[in-house]
């Protein structure tokens, strides 16, 4: 539970008290390999701060195939946003890729926290503006790069997914077919 301290006071302070009592709003969650933390149609109705494990954010697109909208690891946060705060049906699942250990928060416990201390709202603003631009900056190398470019360039950036995370699902959230990436890990493009 020292990790979510540690990482709310690189954006604002707590005093020990303060981490005591925010640390109680939180409940520890494991999830085994595969397992859904939150599957299309249902409301969301928790954040999950990732103590150890990795997990995707997807959908199932018109064709039924999975694509891949985002990962997580350890030290980030995971949550339909939307359908956490209005309360309506996710369009999208959460899964985990490995043994999962989360600090989750229901929206009840959310809203008493951050009443109790209006400081975490920066907290958590930041949190989502951080999440938002990696949206952003994703969608951007979809559009100008190659997709031999978005595999380098995640490969340079982040070489921690290419280990952990299988190829297909790689492969779904670069934009292209797992035969493609068989192809560029093979040097064959």
């Amino acid at each position: 539970m020292d990790e979510i301290i540690k990482h709310i006071q690189k954006f604002i302070s707590l005093n020990n008290d303060e981490a005591e009592i925010v640390l109680s709003y939180f409940k520890t969650e494991t999830f085994k390999k595969k397992q859904l933390l939150l599957q299309e149609n249902q409301t969301c109705n928790k954040q999950y701060f990732i103590i150890k494990g990795c997990v995707r954010f997807y959908i199932n697109n018109t064709k039924g195939i999975e694509q891949t909208l985002q990962f997580g690891i350890e030290n980030w946060w995971i949550t339909d946003y939307l359908s956490f705060q209005y309360q309506t049906p996710s369009h999208f699942n959460i899964q985990a890729i490995e043994k999962l250990e989360t600090l989750s928060i229901d929206r009840t416990s959310f809203e008493e926290l951050l009443e109790r201390f209006p400081k975490l709202e920066k907290y958590f603003r930041l949190v989502i503006q951080k999440s938002f631009g990696a949206s952003q900056v994703r969608i951007h190398y979809l559009f100008t790069m190659s997709a031999e470019e978005r595999f380098h360039h995640m490969n340079n950036m982040f070489p921690e997914f290419i280990q952990r995370v299988p190829q297909y699902m790689l492969a779904s959230y670069l934009d292209f077919s797992p035969e493609f990436m068989s192809k560029i890990r093979a040097g064959k493009v």
